[in-house]
């Protein structure tokens, strides 16, 4: 049974998949740590109070959950509308207003060359309250079949603009508003998914 090449072939096989699993399990958690203590080192974290470090990295994972369900609910809409509208989705199905408000912000960052810009999509320079707006009107038939009601994800979209505020000034905010917040996207995620 040894001399058989086709269990010589698979014996090969498992034991070249569980070096790489190890190589790349090490890899991993290795890079991570150098990663953070590279980024702790450029932006001197060790040398800042030790208290307000602590209560920012606590803060840190409610900035992490907000920014990627704000930027997966961007990619949402982009993604809606490129499917019903095309690639001018843009011009074609988002409110005068937010648009020209947007476009004057990447305007006013494309001037700034040597500090690195939110995007190349204009949605990414619309405020998380715009998005609501982008999803009314004619655009709502759109994303009616996943969005319980406007009036709910309004709210959502609402309350979680309103911690995320509190985050982007240097606040901190108690574990109720930590825990609503979970709720918040675990119910946009079940609805809506990502």
């Amino acid at each position: 049974m040894m001399s058989d090449p086709l269990y010589s072939f698979v014996f090969k096989g498992i034991l070249t998949k569980q070096a790489l699993e190890y190589t790349q399990a090490k890899d991993k958690k290795s890079y991570g740590r150098i990663d953070e203590e590279k980024i702790i080192s450029l932006l001197c974290i060790d040398e800042l109070p030790q208290e307000f470090v602590s209560n920012s990295k606590k803060m840190s994972y409610v900035y992490t959950a907000i920014c990627a369900f704000e930027n997966s609910i961007r990619e949402f809409i982009s993604q809606k509308l490129i499917e019903e509208k095309g690639a001018d989705w843009w011009e074609q199905c988002v409110p005068n207003k937010v648009r020209e408000r947007a476009e004057s912000r990447k305007e006013e960052e494309d001037k700034i060359r040597w500090h690195t810009q939110r995007g190349d999509n204009f949605i990414n320079y619309t405020e998380f309250g715009d998005l609501i707006a982008i999803m009314r009107g004619d655009n709502w038939a759109y994303f009616e079949p996943h969005i319980v009601s406007l009036e709910w994800a309004q709210q959502i979209i609402k309350a979680l603009e309103r911690s995320r505020n509190v985050i982007m000034h240097s606040g901190d905010l108690s574990e109720q508003d930590l825990a609503r917040i979970g709720t918040l996207i675990r119910d946009w995620i079940r609805q809506v998914g990502i």
